[in-house]
């Protein structure tokens, strides 16, 4: 097998969203899978947690076409609102929730299950608290499932709690109009941030994987994925003076290659081993069969200048998927 192997612990994501939940105070708890759960597969891991959560979240509509193709039965949120009849078609056909966000959204989800999505300062999308009235007045309350916001810097107190009045006020508005609406704000760090941001329901995402946004932490949660380069050849001693791309800083007695490399989703910039990382390959003293050269998301992001998050979508990319479960979790 050329490819890296990721080692995801379906067990770990199991206790992380069993801890999680526990935190949420028996509001409706949200998987959030999208960008193929972060990396570790979110057909596998929606499989895993379907007893456990209430429901799903995905990006855009054919993540959770997949979803549904699998067999996933509990419902899911596409969090983009349609941008198209197509998108719009691909929900209805499939039984996806859709979000709107303004009267353009609101057309396409006309025949559709959604949540309203308010924007109380992310400035990404979602209708602004002023527009609200207006919005309502155009939707079908019978499809009105939920209504939610996101925090856009929970690290920030101030500017939470101004995002948390704004959108007590909007939930207020919406639940006049669908008193069963489903409101909610908290994502991972909105959970750890307090009781008070925890609405009707949670969506936790980063956390589900064994990480916390930055600037909060948790020790209960466990990483959930590993990922593995296997040895192509050992070189001993070695030709000329090269350590992949590049003259090598010094002289080494035998170098071993593995199949790894940026184009496997690693960065350039992180040392896998001796001299530069390759496209595909990487050298370094040793030979170890199946070398471990990812196992902490949170270290890897800050030694490459990004975060978690995107380290952990960017190195399964071109990766073979073994899933285990360990007793003892």
């Amino acid at each position: 097998m050329q490819k890296t192997i990721s080692l995801i612990d379906l067990s770990a994501i199991r206790r992380n969203a069993l801890h999680m939940k526990s935190l949420a105070c028996g509001a409706k708890f949200y998987a959030v899978v999208k960008a193929d759960a972060y990396g570790h597969g979110a057909i596998e891991v929606a499989k895993e947690l379907s007893d456990v959560c209430d429901g799903f979240c995905v990006a855009i509509a054919d993540e959770g076409v997949e979803l549904r193709a699998a067999g996933i039965s509990p419902p899911v949120l596409v969090f983009t609102p349609p941008l198209d009849e197509g998108d719009a078609a691909r929900m209805s056909a499939y039984d996806l929730t859709a979000t709107v966000a303004d009267e353009r959204s609101a057309e396409l989800c006309e025949n559709l299950n959604f949540h309203l999505k308010i924007n109380t300062g992310m400035n990404r999308y979602g209708c602004p608290p002023l527009d609200l009235p207006r919005l309502i007045k155009k939707l079908d309350k019978d499809r009105l499932l939920g209504v939610y916001t996101h925090m856009y810097a929970p690290r920030d107190e101030a500017r939470s709690r101004q995002q948390l009045e704004l959108f007590r006020e909007s939930v207020a508005v919406v639940k006049k109009f669908a008193p069963w609406a489903v409101a909610h704000m908290a994502a991972t760090a909105g959970v750890l941030s307090g009781k008070e941001y925890l609405f009707d329901g949670v969506r936790c995402g980063i956390s589900l994987y064994g990480y916390c946004p930055e600037g909060f932490s948790d020790s209960a949660l466990l990483p959930a994925l590993r990922v593995y380069a296997r040895r192509v050849q050992t070189f001993s001693p070695p030709v000329g003076d090269g350590a992949g791309y590049g003259v090598a800083d010094k002289k080494h007695a035998s170098l071993s290659s593995y199949r790894a490399g940026y184009g496997d989703g690693f960065s350039r910039t992180v040392s896998l081993g001796e001299g530069n990382l390759c496209m595909d390959a990487f050298v370094r003293e040793g030979e170890e069969e199946n070398l471990l050269i990812f196992g902490d998301a949170d270290d890897y992001a800050a030694r490459a200048g990004t975060i978690s998050y995107e380290a952990l979508c960017a190195v399964t990319k071109r990766s073979v998927r073994v899933y285990e479960r360990r007793p003892e979790v």
